[in-house]
This record gives C-alpha cells, sequence and structure tokens, in this order.
C-alpha cells in the first residue's frame, strides 16, 4: 500500500510537470473550445495506455536499445510538431471568414489522432515509462506478477493522468472563451498555438 501511495504522488508530480503532451491538450483547448481539449486529452491518454503496453511487453526497451531506431523517433516526433505549427499558421482563420468550416466529426477525429501521434512520437515518454514502472515493482517476483504488477501501476497513472489532462482542457478553454468568440481573437490564438507547436518541435532535441 505505501509502495502504491508513493506511485501516485509521483505520477502526480510527474504528471503536473508542462511537457508536450499537457501542451498540446492546453493550446487544443485554447484554440478549439472545450470540445476540442477534452478529445485531445482522450488522444493523449491513449497513446499512453499504448507506452504501458509497450513497457509491459518489453517492447519499448527494443527502441532505447537501438540508437538509429531512438533517432528516427526524435526526429518524426519533431516533424509532426513541426507538421502542426505549419499546419495551424496555414489555416488561419481569415479576417473576412471566407472558406467552408471542417465539419465538427472529422475535426474532432483529427484532434484525436494528433494526440494520439503526439505522444506516441515523444521518444521521453519511451524513456520515463522504461525508467518509471519499474521502480515501482518489487524485486523477486516472476515475470508474469512483474507484468502484472505494471499492468496495474500503469492504470493508476493513466487514471491520474487523464484526470488532470482534462481538468487542463476545461481551465484553458474557459479561460479563453471571449477570444474564441471573434475573428481577431482567433487569429491571435492560432498563431499563439502555432509558434508553440513549432517551439515544441524544436525542444525535442534539449
Amino acid at each position: 500500500m505505501t509502495s502504491l501511495a508513493g506511485f501516485l504522488l509521483a505520477s502526480l508530480a510527474l504528471v503536473a510537470v508542462p511537457g508536450p503532451n499537457l501542451i498540446y491538450i492546453v493550446t487544443r483547448s485554447v484554440r478549439d473550445g472545450r470540445r476540442a481539449g477534452l478529445v485531445s486529452a482522450l488522444g493523449v491518454e491513449t497513446g499512453t495506455l499504448v507506452h504501458v503496453l509497450l513497457a509491459v511487453g518489453g517492447l519499448a526497451a527494443l527502441v532505447t536499445d537501438h540508437p538509429l531506431a531512438f533517432t528516427v523517433l526524435r526526429y518524426a516526433g519533431a516533424g509532426y510538431l513541426a507538421q502542426l505549427g505549419v499546419r495551424t499558421l496555414v489555416r488561419c482563420p481569415s479576417p473576412a471568414g471566407e472558406g467552408q468550416p471542417e465539419p465538427a466529426r472529422r475535426r474532432l477525429l483529427r484532434v484525436y489522432g494528433d494526440a494520439v501521434l503526439v505522444n506516441l512520437l515523444n521518444p521521453k515518454v519511451v524513456l520515463f515509462f522504461l525508467a518509471f514502472l519499474p521502480q515501482f515493482v518489487p524485486t523477486g517476483l516472476s515475470a508474469g506478477d512483474t507484468r502484472a504488477r505494471m499492468l496495474v501501476l500503469g492504470a493508476v497513472f493513466l487514471t491520474v493522468a487523464l484526470a488532470l489532462d482534462l481538468c487542463y482542457a476545461l481551465l484553458g478553454a474557459a479561460l479563453t472563451s471571449r477570444l474564441r468568440g471573434t475573428p481577431r481573437g482567433q487569429r491571435r490564438l492560432s498563431y499563439a498555438v502555432g509558434g508553440v507547436y513549432l517551439a515544441l518541435a524544436a525542444l525535442v532535441f534539449v
């Protein structure tokens, strides 16, 4: 129980630290509103679930054990973030509001898919789960018990992360609701969000 409580506190502290996943959720909710923010949170944590399963199955270690594969993952993640930034700037709302808006369902599916990829292509998340989960697994367990323990810890982390992500999404949407109500405000938000994505792409290599 003590170990689980320690893992819970550590998870809270780690999730609260701003990173690409959290910043992506906040920027989505800031620019596109509450629904987009909530959907992006679900997408990010879908990626987290995949990371947990890869770590439990030992597949994530294969990436870190091969420098070329890890380098490719880093470049892919940076490239995708840069592509998001450029796409946001290019699709910035025009002053007169020309063009047909993207259907809501398609837009939310895009938001979800982007969120999953932002998480999956973040090499620091791979390293995080490889280094973090094993610290809270007792030594001397069988291989099956070790995997079961890591799955439980992964579920706890996923629950904590999703709860905090949803809170950040709601907060970001609430704080910028007035700006999204005007074309000029939407353009400003789009410029800001696009710049954030491009900055995140650069920070992948830091």
